[in-house]
């Protein structure tokens, strides 16, 4: 009887360790790319890389893998503001039809390997940033934020520094501005983009510049993170995976005709892998978007309206939530 359990023992590690060195050494080259863009993505976590493959592999599949952004700044001069009842494609028509009075719109949006909901905003003047109440000691949870600001609709915002998946969303990746004031700075996290934020003209401005400058430019809600999808209508170029692999993902646009745009896709799940950069900004050019940025993903992405999620977060913490520092809200006053 003992040998046998030493038997079915020794046959368990042996397929286990078949499954691991098919899985990362063999044939299928997206496990690869996929495990080492997600790594060496993040800050902290770049050893599950490194530890598996050699410098080269990891550098090749970088290059072949990466972002190459816009860089363009945002010219405001073109974003119109003035809304229209044509539309140009089915896309469009899911966004310009809508009630006289709405607020906003809820589309749900799919792909190859995704599914997720986009929120068109229609009064850009109802956009604002919300910041954690105890920014720089933790982050708040978004279903307290929009019990706080009594917002109809709250997506989360920027980054933060996350060592061991243990962060509490005290210290944001790079910048934060709010009512026009410089509130947190810190070094950003390689995510790319830059200064993503509304004017007091509740214009979208998406620029590589500090946030000193983003002030003199009169941007008065603004987080620093990326990367940039759109800048003045023309996307990125992401190659293979853009370098940051398929995950659950976020994202702020803006149409020429004002309209604000929240989009938050499902990931990690069986039914919703999650999606790459170039399906963000396929997304968002799909429907009229003229400015568009990454916003911060994974178990990061929370899409609220009227106090109910309509996405699946993927988070762990307090009902399955993470705390955070800034948040992207709709108020209707």
């Amino acid at each position: 009887m003992k040998e046998k359990i030493i038997l079915i023992f020794n046959i368990v590690i042996l397929t286990g360790c078949l499954c691991f060195f098919f899985l990362f050494y063999g044939p299928i080259e997206e496990v690869r790319i996929l495990w080492i863009t997600s790594a060496m993505n993040t800050k902290n976590h770049r050893y599950l890389a490194t530890m598996l493959y050699d410098n080269k592999t990891i550098q090749d599949i970088l290059f072949t893998n990466r972002t190459i952004e816009v860089s363009e700044i945002s010219d405001l001069n073109l974003i119109s503001m003035k809304t229209s009842s044509n539309f140009y494609s089915k896309w469009d028509k899911e966004i310009v039809e809508h009630d006289k009075d709405a607020l906003y719109k809820v589309i749900s949006v799919n792909g190859n390997g995704y599914h997720g909901k986009l929120v068109a905003i229609y009064d850009a003047s109802k956009v604002r940033l919300a910041v954690s109440k105890h920014l720089g000691e933790k982050g708040e949870f978004i279903t307290d934020v929009v019990k706080k600001e009594r917002a109809v609709v709250a997506m989360n915002a920027s980054g933060f520094l996350d060592y061991d998946w243990n962060g509490n969303g005290a210290i944001a990746h790079g910048s934060i501005i709010q009512n026009g004031k410089i509130i947190s700075q810190y070094s950003s996290a390689n995510t790319g983009g830059g200064i993503v934020g509304f004017t007091k003209e509740h214009k979208l401005f998406l620029g590589k510049i500090t946030a000193e400058e983003a002030v003199d430019l009169g941007i008065v809600d603004a987080v620093e993170f990326g990367p940039f999808l759109l800048v003045n209508g023309k996307s990125s170029i992401f190659l293979g995976n853009g370098g940051f692999g398929r995950a659950p993902r976020s994202a702020i646009g803006q149409r020429k005709d004002g309209i604000v745009l929240f989009l938050v896709i499902n990931g990690r799940i069986p039914t919703s892998v999650g999606a790459t950069m170039n399906d963000l900004a396929e997304i968002m050019k799909r429907y009229g978007a003229f400015n568009a940025a990454n916003m911060d993903g994974g178990s990061s992405s929370e899409l609220l309206v009227e106090n109910r999620f309509i996405n699946r977060p993927v988070g762990g913490g307090k009902d399955g939530l993470r705390a955070m520092p800034s948040f992207w809200i709709v108020v209707e006053k």
